[in-house]
């Protein structure tokens, strides 16, 4: 389908002036930020002279006139104007102005009055629902145009975004005429070669650990052979206790996305922010996105990694292929990636704000919001890590935030089996050995703390299997330890172990190539930057090869650095030759064992308020002796910092004590008494921005006997989100709370802990009244089964109607949530002979097939 919906202005304008009052009946536009839109609107206050009759004929006459040229299929025009009459009626509710609205424009506006109407399309098929969005926003568009027009103080005010709706107004006009234009011989041809090559260049991601110990294993392995779906939820504090509290779904990361022409998508380091965004731009490049995103088929994909271009800022559209050094970049034709903006053609994926040192955050903001303004109708993905940017960093442009979940039991159990499979097909002998490692692997994780609390992202779990098989299953405890062997892993045993012995002249052991990488790691932290270019990684090797005896007499500095690029398998060579490490988390760890080692203590706290350095003084923490640790962690304690910054640097202190080997008394204490009081948030964001500083918050957090159910929910918050043995003996005592509010959050914490200890000591005790019991795969399914079922279920997982039919009460369940698509017909529900209710959440399709006697709610 077209990814427009255009009438042309000689045939919209009649109808959409309707939706106005004249001119000389409207009041004067003399308030600051513009007149309130439900004083303009014909449709609202006493004896309006459009009466909503009238609205719903509107509405039929704009589905009618536009239906023919996409095919809408008769019988689903009457309902797609009834839902267009219900959103455009909506207009003379909210409090929106005129200013307000043509600030937002079409897009944006569009979305705000379909999300003042959730699940409203639910009735519609999924192409009638396709088609009803893109008529709004065209209509939305037309009536934006009619108000600068009969305003100039619009114009005046903001004659950027009056331009920008003019040109607009001309696009869809030359397009509602002649259709939309195709792209020149010369654009489509090179549309092609961009394809193909955006599908070669990121079809491929690296499995850490996975080419040990076949020296004919590649370095990298295909997308399409072990892309695995992680889970993500909507950032939605506004959680109804009305709705059981039980607030947005956990979903398929990509199929999250559906619906959704702008997110902000929040992840820790390794969680898969990168790979999810290879997925979207080689799916949209071979046209093979899957139905949850038919709106993006027919885009273009525009990948910028922002390390690419974070010294010179964010690129306009004739830089973007050279600013991120695509090698087609001097081919595309003048004016092309403007051509497929202004078309609204683009798949905008911005990845790694948090590249970008935090002083220029702003700016970079400024320049995104600037492109989003001009090129509104492009779909738009920004990735960062949680804590790089604030809540609600860019909600002014519409973007909706996104957090990727730590990865499910199932999850974990996928990629492990996916990554022995892919080892044992390598290899290709000893399969059963491999078998064994996975198994014992499989067994061990529920059973070890240290590797559940690990073992919640790709990058992690892909260490964990590589070391568990290279150690025989032996595991080291804790991140530290996993990073220590790791790097004995890669930069001692690879070589031997994979008989690659004399692929080269140059013959460093570990502690050469480790200090040169380290060297290679903390130019970078100083220079603030991701990556080096060839010159400056040469000139480095160089300046410290006098320093490092062993590597007397093994070549050149180009000869040591092809070296450490071809057999430590930790640096990443570009196609302009710029280098960087395969990951930013093994550049943090080798930059903060150099920074110890130089004695960069200054260094490290005059930064240590920037979130781009919190893993780094993490890690030098953990790399420290107890004189120096102490040094570190008091100076995070100085005074001297106001506010935020202040806050932020003691709060990190406290999440560097899971790292340390061995302090002094005196300072452990000085950290807990300077951060006890910072722990009582008092907004949710705070509640769950505590999280990420670890155990050690359980310590600090105050007598939960002692709270209002308001600041107890906060608490739980904070503490669901911790993923230590000890936050569910904190959060046991509070089960008994009577707050829905409160037992929600208890319930959805269900998916972070121990299935079986969390449900003998938290579920089984939560009062059922009013509440939905979420379960997300099979073995909280299980436990909820054992504990008698529940009457209210929120099914927040993968699961197959069997599955459901085995695992819930029947006797039990009066009422059932969808909040996963779980892509069958609901007759299945049947046999549950109490079931009244089926909820489904707005996000998913809607459900086909449901029983008689089941109410269907939103």
């Amino acid at each position: 389908m077209d990814p427009a919906v255009r009438l042309a202005s000689t045939v919209a304008d009649p109808h959409v002036s309707q939706l106005l009052l004249p001119v000389e009946a409207t009041p004067d536009q003399a308030q600051s930020e513009g007149e309130l839109l439900a004083r303009l609107v014909s449709f609202r206050g006493e004896n309006p002279p459009l009466s909503y009759e009238s609205l719903l004929s509107l509405a039929r006459e704009l589905v009618g006139l536009a239906a023919p040229a996409h095919r809408l299929p008769h019988l689903d025009e009457g309902p797609v104007a009834a839902i267009l009459a219900r959103t455009l009626w909506i207009i003379g509710e909210l409090d929106t102005t005129d200013e307000q609205a043509v600030r937002l424009g079409p897009q944006d506006f569009a979305r705000k009055l379909r999300s003042a109407l959730p699940g409203a399309d639910r009735e519609l098929s999924t192409d009638a629902a396709w088609f009803h969005d893109r008529l709004l926003v065209t209509v939305c568009l037309h009536l934006l145009h009619h108000l600068i027009r009969r305003s100039p103080v619009l114009s005046d005010r903001m004659p950027e975004r009056a331009h920008r709706i003019r040109q607009l107004i001309d696009l869809n006009d030359v397009e509602a005429v002649r259709g939309r234009p195709e792209p020149s011989a010369v654009d489509a041809e090179f549309e092609t070669r961009y394809a193909r090559s955006i599908a070669e260049q990121y079809n491929r991601v690296t499995i850490y650990g996975i080419d040990l110990p076949n020296p004919n294993t590649p370095d990298n392995w295909s997308l399409d052979a072990t892309y695995l779906s992680l889970s993500a939820e909507f950032d939605n504090p506004d959680r109804s206790e009305e709705d059981g509290g039980s607030g947005e779904p956990v979903l398929p990361a990509d199929r999250a996305l559906g619906g959704h022409e702008r997110v902000l998508l929040r992840g820790v380091a390794g969680s898969g922010k990168t790979t999810l965004v290879q997925w979207l731009a080689v799916s949209a490049a071979r046209d093979v996105l899957p139905p949850e995103l038919a709106s993006l088929r027919g885009r273009i994909p525009l990948v910028l990694p922002v390390r690419r271009f974070a010294r010179e800022g964010f690129p306009s559209p004739e830089d973007f292929l050279r600013a991120v050094r695509h090698p087609l970049a001097d081919e595309a034709p003048d004016g092309w990636v403007a051509r497929v903006l202004t078309e609204e053609r683009g798949l905008l994926l911005v990845d790694g704000i948090d590249e970008v040192p935090e002083s220029e955050r702003a700016a970079l903001r400024h320049q995104l919001r600037r492109l989003m303004r001009i090129y509104s109708g492009n779909f738009c993905l920004v990735t960062a890590r949680p804590s790089a940017v604030e809540a609600n960093w860019l909600a002014d442009e519409g973007f909706d935030e996104l957090a990727l979940a730590p990865m499910s039991r199932d999850q974990v159990a996928a990629f492990i089996t996916a990554w022995h499979t892919a080892a044992a097909d390598d290899e290709g002998k000893d399969h059963q050995r491999l078998a064994d490692y996975r198994d014992q692997l499989l067994s061990s994780i529920p059973l070890y703390r240290e590797l559940r609390g690990l073992a919640t992202n790709p990058l992690m779990c892909g260490l964990i299997c590589a070391l568990n098989r290279d150690r025989s299953g032996s595991l080291p405890q804790g991140r530290k330890e996993l990073y220590e062997a790791a790097m004995e892993m890669l930069l001692q045993r690879r070589d031997p172990e994979r008989r690659v012995l004399y692929a080269d002249a140059v013959k460093l052991r570990r502690g050469a190539r480790e200090r040169l990488l380290r060297k290679l790691a903390y130019r970078m932290l100083v220079a603030r930057r991701a990556e080096l270019t060839m010159a400056e990684a040469l000139e480095e090797i160089a300046r410290q090869l006098p320093a490092i005896p062993s590597t007397s007499g093994q070549g050149q500095p180009e000869d040591i650095f092809n070296h450490l690029l071809l057999r430590t398998g930790l640096l990443r060579e570009q196609s302009d030759h710029s280098v960087e490490f395969v990951h930013r988390t093994v550049q943090d760890y080798l930059a903060a064992k150099e920074s110890v080692e130089q004695g960069a203590f200054d260094m490290l706290l005059d930064h240590a308020h920037e979130t781009e350095w919190e893993e780094v003084i993490r890690m030098a923490v953990a790399h420290s002796r107890p004189a120096e640790c102490a040094r570190l962690l008091g100076g995070l304690l100085a005074p001297g910092r106001k506010g935020m910054q202040r806050n932020r640097r003691r709060l990190l202190a406290a999440a560097c004590l899971e790292h340390v080997t061995e302090l002094d008394p005196e300072t452990h204490a000085r950290i807990r008494r300077e951060t006890r009081n910072m722990v009582r948030p008092t907004t949710l964001e705070g509640a769950r921005s505590l999280g990420w500083v670890g155990p050690i918050v359980l310590e600090m957090l105050p007598d939960p006997g002692t709270v209002p159910d308001r600041e107890a929910h906060r608490l739980a918050v904070t503490t669901t989100r911790i993923n230590d043995d000890a936050a569910i003996h904190y959060l046991a005592q509070l089960r008994n709370r009577a707050s829905l509010e409160l037992r929600a959050e208890l319930a959805r914490g269900w998916r972070n802990f121990d299935t079986d200890r969390y449900a003998e000591e938290i579920i089984a005790h939560l009062d059922p009244e009013g509440l939905y019991f979420p379960v997300s795969d099979r073995f909280e399914l299980a436990a909820l089964r054992k504990l008698g079922g529940r009457a209210r279920v929120q099914i927040v997982g993968p699961f197959t109607p069997d599955e459901l039919l085995e695992g819930l009460a029947h006797e039990q369940l009066t009422h059932l949530w969808l909040a996963y698509d779980l892509g069958v017909p609901m007759g299945w529900l049947a046999a549950f002979p109490h079931l009244m209710t089926l909820r489904v959440n707005p996000r998913l399709p809607r459900v086909s097939g449901v029983p008689d006697g089941i109410r269907i709610l939103s």
